[in-house]
């Protein structure tokens, strides 16, 4: 819903060139209006224009492109690369414009509230994602250096300082243009201060090198993942020599944790860092995939003073003890998102997983058990512990070897689950070979009969249709969600892989060298 001020505005920016001519003479108040307008117009020029010449202290992309009076739509989703760009360099000349008919106010600009999905409604469909906008960031603030010692300028654009609040990505190959941007901070007018902070395919002493910079102290969450080699010996270095007292987000990579190959004397190790980790005392969300934690999950959790609403164990090889000890934690009680994956919970601990659901029944609002060997004589438990949650959104159990007839049991629950909109389930075994075993290889996946598979899926959307609950979305995405990040740096993520395959490879024949 458009309100006529929202047209108006439209109208005017739809002619770029007048909409131009016209900024020096736009009351202040209609900015974020026009601002909005031109963003949803992919008005490139229009957008910087309006960023050069800002007349106000804030500028929130998050306020500015969410739901207002004026036009409803919630437009944050748009990662648009020529709106963005625009946007950003409009900051740059912002500075540099001293001429600009408006007094410099603008002191905060927070960028942290884009969101990068995979569906772009922007017409040129060309998305700047999370790293490119780091990347054009420091770019920008090292030009705008540059360009300040080039020109003489009016003295007063010495005195300005605007705070920019952006969630960083870095990766080897933008690592050198971002430590420049940061280290050269307290000289550029456009303040770095970095919320959220990502680092992947990044060599560990360039990550401890790098996290430094980024005022930690400040720092709200923190995702080291894939090709970051970070284990618990480099964690707890980590975490004895920064500090990230207002974190609320942590994510490990893949092998952080490793106890397998723990001896008597490293024990230490997981209780020094489980004691480090609870001086986070606003730590809610927490994520370890892919980690061995067998027995331990207690030593790294139990010292938390503060409960999690977030927590990702999926593929840690959890035992009865640590699944006894989630269902009888602190955390168990106010769980929002739990990832139990490749945990076989119906056969190994059926009754502290059904304790576990039963505390989080009042506060779960996404679960996901994938590869979780739950079969169809587990249906009626699983119904069980799922109907209490009441306030469940979504639902992922993809790779678990279920029948037509299991699912559609399960889905005949579904519909009474109030606050359910999303739905992630496999395709049923009985589309599948009779020969295939689970869990499934990447090899076979895709070897079903899928004319089969569309017509179960069409039955199990009838079953919703029926309990008039349309509003959810069921989908079978094969290998896994979207993830924006990883798409956006695949090309980097892949050649990182395949020069560690060639490393191993080398290292493994010259090691059959010395042997014969």
């Amino acid at each position: 819903m458009k309100s006529l001020r929202f047209i108006s505005a439209e109208a005017l920016v739809s002619d770029a060139q007048l909409a131009r001519k016209s900024i020096s003479s736009i009351a202040n108040n209609l900015f974020p209006l026009l601002f909005k307008a031109s963003y949803l117009l992919e008005q490139g020029e229009v957008i910087h224009d309006l960023v050069e010449n800002w007349p106000l202290e804030d500028f929130n992309i998050g306020k500015l492109l969410g739901r207002t009076v004026d036009h409803q739509e919630d437009i944050t989703s748009r990662a648009c690369c020529v709106c963005l760009e625009n946007c950003l360099t409009g900051l740059r000349d912002y500075v540099l414009n001293c001429s600009s008919t408006y007094a410099k106010r603008l002191k905060v600009v927070d960028l942290t509230e884009i969101k990068d999905v995979e569906f772009q409604l922007c017409k040129c469909k060309k998305t700047m994602g999370r790293w490119a906008r780091t990347e054009l960031l420091s770019k920008l603030c090292f030009e705008l250096l540059v360009e300040m010692q080039r020109v003489q300028f009016d003295p007063r654009i010495f005195d300005i300082r605007i705070d920019i609040l952006i969630n960083l990505f870095v990766t080897e190959r933008n690592y050198e243009l971002v430590v420049q941007a940061l280290l050269m901070k307290c000289h550029c007018p456009l303040k770095i201060h970095c919320v959220a902070f990502r680092a992947d395919s990044l060599a560990l002493r360039k990550f401890f090198y790098i996290i430094k910079l980024t005022d930690p102290s400040s720092l709200r969450k923190l995702e080291i993942v894939h090709n970051v080699r970070l284990e618990m010996e480099h964690l707890e270095m980590l975490l004895a020599s920064v500090h990230f007292p207002l974190l609320t987000s942590l994510t490990l990579p893949a092998r952080a944790f490793n106890v397998a190959r723990l001896t008597a004397e490293d024990e230490p190790i997981l209780t020094n860092i489980g004691e480090k980790i609870s001086r986070m005392t606003q730590l809610t969300e927490l994520s370890l995939a892919f980690s061995t934690l067998t027995g331990r999950i207690r030593k790294l959790l139990s010292p938390l003073k503060t409960p999690l609403k977030l927590l990702d164990v999926s593929n840690c090889s959890l035992n009865h003890a640590d699944m006894a000890y989630l269902s009888n934690s602190i955390h168990s009680n106010h769980l929002e998102v739990l990832d139990l994956s490749r945990h076989d919970i119906a056969d190994l601990y059926p009754s502290t997983f059904f304790k576990l659901l039963t505390h989080s029944a009042y506060t779960l609002k996404s679960l996901t058990l994938e590869e979780c060997n739950i079969q169809d004589n587990h249906v009626n438990m699983l119904i069980l512990g799922l109907s209490p949650c009441q306030k469940l959104q979504e639902f992922k159990f993809l790779g678990n070897p279920l029948s037509t007839r299991g699912l559609k049991r399960l889905f005949s629950v579904f519909s009474d689950l109030p606050m359910l909109k999303y739905i992630e389930f496999p395709v049923p075994r009985d589309c599948y070979p009779h020969n295939i075993t689970y869990p499934i290889d990447d090899a076979n996946l895709t070897k079903f009969d899928h004319q089969k598979y569309e017509a179960v899926a069409e039955e199990l959307k009838a079953i919703l249709l029926q309990a008039n609950r349309e509003d959810i979305r069921a989908s079978t995405p094969l290998f896994g969600g979207y993830d924006a990040a990883i798409q956006e740096t695949s090309n980097e993520l892949g050649a990182l892989l395949l020069k560690s395959f060639k490393d191993t490879l080398e290292n493994f024949t010259a090691s059959l060298q010395k042997m014969s």
